[in-house]
């Protein structure tokens, strides 16, 4: 069955569904939820992502900031760290309150290139060190200036490093105080065990060390769930960052040059069951969207740079009843928006659910 046809029926299935009080609104109290790494440190539950709109960044940043946000997630490949950097300073929030992560991108993976590629990184954010530093995908590219080196048929060229290789780099950081956590994005099941069974000082019984990854920052929201790995990830005591926790809300998933025919679909923000319960609770559906994540453990980086919707995510850390946290288990249809394997020349998410339907195209 389609996914399309797996939604159509969610919604029927949720439109029959009783919701307590759904003609009701009522006060809910906004938190400011924070929850412990396996470094020792805390990160926050709602998040301030910075993908696209560069121009916009700086100034988005500081008013995300002022705005009460202290999690602030940006890339090297994103250009815009320089941005960044410069919202941060303006906003006038101390260096020190506030989890600013990077991510290493994939021509950078050569264990060589590592810590120059960080360098670079703090020199345009401003910072002498970030609280986070992920892998962005477990794929590796070729060394050099070009940060998509393809063929001369267009293909990508990959590297002749592995992941593990730059892993092993990555925690060689730890010592310098450039970086405090370090973690990956976008890593299959498979791959994460790898790192795990690759750490320099692992222990017999797998307790959570330093080394292995604090992080794994990954496509999480109501049409993509991922529960059996949510919880495995949780069971290694690895946190999860959701981006994208409002599915197909961006435009990105619908442009793109390998756009899935499934990001077509029903944005996750209009479906009628997120509506409702945020009625009950007197929020928006972004709301609810981002606080079911909140209160699963994760934390989410929703993105944007207009003053209102910056309030309303800030506001989406609340607690939800189980019995609603639980009836949006309906939506989920595993339906993956982010997926470029087929451009990188990499199976990514090769375990996991929602790996369907990739398509050819160029991300750049």
């Amino acid at each position: 069955m389609s996914a399309q046809n797996l939604l159509v029926r969610s919604a029927r299935r949720v439109s029959r569904r009783a919701i307590p009080c759904t003609n009701q609104t009522r006060g809910v109290a906004s938190r400011q939820t924070r929850y412990q790494l396996n470094t020792g440190d805390t990160i926050p539950a709602i998040g301030f992502g910075t993908f696209q709109d560069p121009n916009a960044q700086e100034d988005a940043v500081s008013r995300a900031l002022r705005a009460g946000l202290r999690l602030i997630d940006t890339a090297r490949v994103y250009d815009v760290e320089k941005q960044v950097g410069k919202g941060l300073k303006a906003s006038g929030i101390p260096r020190g309150d506030i989890f600013l992560g990077t991510k290493l991108w994939c021509n950078n993976y050569h264990p060589d290139d590592v810590e120059e590629a960080l360098d670079n990184s703090l020199e345009d954010l401003g910072t002498p060190y970030v609280d986070l530093l992920l892998m962005h995908y477990p794929c590796t590219f070729a060394r050099g200036d070009e940060r998509f080196p393809r063929d001369h048929d267009g293909k990508m060229i990959l590297g002749k490093t592995t992941f593990v290789d730059t892993w092993k780099a990555m925690e060689e950081l730890l010592t310098t105080g450039k970086v405090k956590a370090i973690g990956v994005s976008n890593f299959s099941k498979g791959e994460t065990q790898t790192l795990i069974e690759n750490t320099s000082t692992a222990s017999l019984d797998r307790t959570p060390l330093l080394q292995i990854p604090a992080v794994h920052q990954m496509e999480v929201h109501p049409y993509l769930q991922q529960r059996d790995f949510n919880e495995w990830l949780r069971s290694q005591g690895i946190h999860v960052i959701q981006f994208s926790p409002l599915g197909n809300m961006n435009d990105f998933y619908r442009s793109t040059g390998w756009s899935k025919q499934v990001s077509h679909m029903m944005r996750v923000i209009d479906q009628p069951l997120l509506k409702q319960l945020g009625k009950k609770y007197g929020k928006s559906a972004v709301q609810i969207a981002l606080a079911w994540g909140v209160n699963h453990g994760r934390s989410v980086i929703p993105k944007s740079t207009i003053d209102w919707q910056i309030k309303e995510n800030v506001e989406a850390d609340f607690e939800m009843d189980l019995e609603d946290i639980e009836a949006i288990k309906t939506l989920d249809i595993k339906a993956r928006f982010n997926d470029p394997s087929l451009d990188y020349q990499w199976r990514l998410y090769s375990d996991l659910e929602g790996i369907e339907g990739a398509v050819q195209g160029r991300t750049h």
